[in-house]
């Protein structure tokens, strides 16, 4: 549910658009495709004159100059270069690429970043440029070798366009592979047992990954044929204490709840009381968005497809959640508007899979409080017949028992622990993200889904038609790989991978299983550094089910490396204490009509910015631009970013997400 997954989420970024001349001689083609200005009718398979291999996604253009294709994304603003060259190195052949396609720019490089040799690619790098706030924008390039040829990727995209597109990059980049690479494909091989050999394999590989990226504490349970072959935990719940994580320590599983979620519906189709189909103004007639068309065509099943156009607008909740209700928070459905087409594009909401839950429990109980409603249907339907005894929604039951402490990042990029507090901006919209749950409960809800819908003793929870509906595929979300309903289904390696992440304030989690293997997997950290064991876990996984080429170490050494380097240039840029001339130039009090009071305090040479519902110390930036930003340090708020501004004579502080730009303005 975190808005950021460092960097890598932010590669397919940035602006501009060079004009390129008439078409070239033929040399790359697209299957199917004229290379024109025409929007694409579906994903096309592409190739270079050099023979790389790209997939371009559905309603892009693509256009030929001399050795270079140009890919853009609907919107205008926004594209990608690929170019193949001849060079000794990387930063040859980056620089030659930019001679071809902008001879004149002079971007300044922010960071050389090295990547893992994977996908028939010898070696693999990113060039990042430097750019300010006000911008909105990224400008990176890709510099790729296989033998002695270099392909390069140049993408310049503004922040919305890569945002709304952002599976449609991810489509490009995982698609591109060089002349004559075959894939890694798992389609038709049986998966090894899960033996106390392979569990070892397993285990320790989340204990290397805990000391890399030092991660306090990890619950982790494997399931084969349909039961539980391990549960257990690792490290500690807090840092300098000695109490250890067990397979029922409770973990904020954050939006791995979207799941849950999803199954409470299904269950309530079986019963005859929802349908999929059904328009969520007949279940709830009072659902409105802010755009009156999106509304009508909403379904039941739209809320959890990511599917509806509606953009990631999570600060309007995380800045209030203080006095949010889940009343209210479905209010706050009515002021948002669509920035896609619906169907179009691949736009996770995290108000509209919470609007799922609620709207189901309305209809179980209107008369209740709909979020007491929520809670009894979610215990009494699906957390107490499958034996999830110590999962809840209870903040203050999880917090005064056996669960797992919250671990941020600090400014210097030390895990340290950090306040639980502002993980209870959760509450107001729990649907979509808070499960507190332990392995042990989480590997029940795995096991169930691959026993088809059954529990433990035979009896059906749910029906396997209405289990699966929440599997079909509703909006591409990346290569090869698509959203359900609260699941993602991933086909990489040519077998079906469901899955789904969570990502809340010093929790990281994912659930996986693979349902022709009978395999599934649960791990639950207590660190934002977390993430990294659960997106490599699954590689291994796979290496040691499947005797997978051996790719997760070296992927894991290669983000380690990546994030040391980003967290030093980033620290050489901040100033902590914050500047004390600019924070002197700020006004003491700000106020913005969605997000609301900003109060800034100094003592004792340190700034704070206190919103109400959470606080954190600043440090200050000097930007590309020559204007400031002061840059929130606190380990549960870290990298919000506010740039002084003025607004009709007023000083203002501006803080943005990607698609939409919020101005707080000099209160008196």
């Amino acid at each position: 549910m975190r808005l950021s997954l460092l960097w890598l989420l932010c590669l397919w970024l940035a602006l501009s658009a060079p004009v390129f001349s008439a078409l070239a001689e033929p040399g790359p083609t697209c299957a199917g495709h004229a290379l024109s200005e025409a929007p694409l009718a579906a994903d096309t398979e592409c190739t270079t004159e050099a023979g790389v291999n790209l997939t371009v996604p559905t309603g892009w253009t693509v256009a030929a100059r001399d050795h270079a294709l140009r890919l853009d994304p609907p919107g205008g603003d926004s594209h990608m270069i690929l170019i193949n060259v001849d060079a000794a190195d990387a930063a040859s052949a980056v620089a030659a690429a930019w001679q071809n396609y902008r001879p004149t720019e002079s971007r300044p490089l922010r960071l050389v970043l090295p990547q893992e040799a994977r996908n028939g690619w010898d070696e693999r790098h990113i060039y990042e440029y430097a750019s300010a706030p006000n911008e909105k924008l990224v400008v990176f390039a890709l510099a790729w070798r296989a033998d002695r040829h270099w392909t390069v990727a140049i993408a310049e995209a503004s922040r919305a366009t890569r945002e709304k597109y952002a599976a449609g990059f991810s489509l490009i980049q995982e698609s591109l592979q060089p002349a004559g690479f075959q894939r890694e494909t798992f389609a038709g091989r049986a998966a090894h047992p899960l033996d106390p050999e392979r569990i070892g394999l397993i285990k320790d590989f989340v204990t290397e990954q805990m000391q890399r990226f030092s991660i306090p504490g990890v619950g982790l349970s494997l399931i084969d044929g349909g039961r539980i072959v391990f549960e257990g935990g690792f490290g500690v719940k807090t840092l300098g204490k000695p109490e250890p994580v067990d397979a029922d320590t409770l973990f904020l599983a954050a939006s791995d709840t979207k799941a849950m979620t999803t199954l409470l519906l299904a269950e309530l189709v079986d019963e005859g009381k929802l349908r999929w189909n059904e328009p969520v103004t007949e279940a709830y007639p009072s659902f409105k968005l802010g755009d009156a068309e999106t509304t009508r065509q909403v379904e039941i099943r739209h809320l959890v497809c990511a599917c509806t156009g509606l953009p990631r607008q999570d600060l309007e909740w995380l800045f209030n959640f203080t006095h949010a209700t889940p009343e209210s928070s479905l209010a706050l459905l009515g002021t948002m508007q669509p920035t896609s087409r619906f169907g179009e594009v691949f736009q996770y909401s995290n108000l509209m899979a919470a609007a799922a839950g609620y709207v189901a429990a309305s209809v179980l109980q209107p008369d209740k409080e709909m979020g007491a409603a929520y809670d009894d249907a979610m215990r009494s339907r699906v957390f107490a017949p499958l034996g999830m005894s110590r999962t809840t929604f209870d903040f203050a039951t999880a917090l005064s028992g056996d669960h797992a402490s919250p671990h941020g990042v600090n400014v210097d990029g030390n895990t340290v622990p950090e306040n639980a507090d502002n993980d209870a901006s959760v509450v107001p919209v729990r649907p979509a993200g808070g499960m507190w749950t332990s392995a042990h409960d989480l590997a029940q809800y795995v096991a169930m889904e691959l026993r088809q819908g059954l529990l433990p003793d035979g009896r059906r929870l749910v029906s396997t038609e209405n289990l699966w509906e929440r599997r079909r595929p509703q909006v591409l979300s990346g290569y090869r790989e698509s959203y359900g309903m609260g699941l993602l289904v991933n086909t990489q390696r040519d077998i079906p991978i469901i899955h789904h992440g969570g990502s809340l304030p010093g929790y990281r989690s994912e659930m996986m299983f693979l349902p022709e293997h009978g395999v599934g997997l649960v791990v639950l950290t207590n660190s934002d550094t977390g993430g990294y064991l659960t997106g490599f876990l699954l590689r291994r996984l796979l290496e040691v089910l499947f005797d997978g080429k051996p790719e997760a170490t070296e992927r894991a050494t290669a983000a380690a490396m990546q994030r040391a380097a980003q967290i030093a240039k980033a620290r050489a840029q901040l100033v902590v204490p914050a500047d004390p001339v600019q924070a002197g130039r700020l006004a003491s009090r700000y106020v913005n009509p969605v997000l609301g009071e900003l109060r800034v305090e100094t003592k004792d040479g340190t700034t704070t910015f206190d919103f109400g519902a959470w606080r954190s110390v600043v440090g200050s930036r000097r930007n590309r631009d020559k204007t400031t930003s002061f840059v929130t340090i606190d380990p549960a708020a870290n990298g919000w970013q506010f740039v002084v501004d003025e607004r009709n004579g007023e000083r203002a502080l501006i803080v943005r997400d990607a698609q939409h730009e919020y101005s707080f303005v000099e209160a008196n």
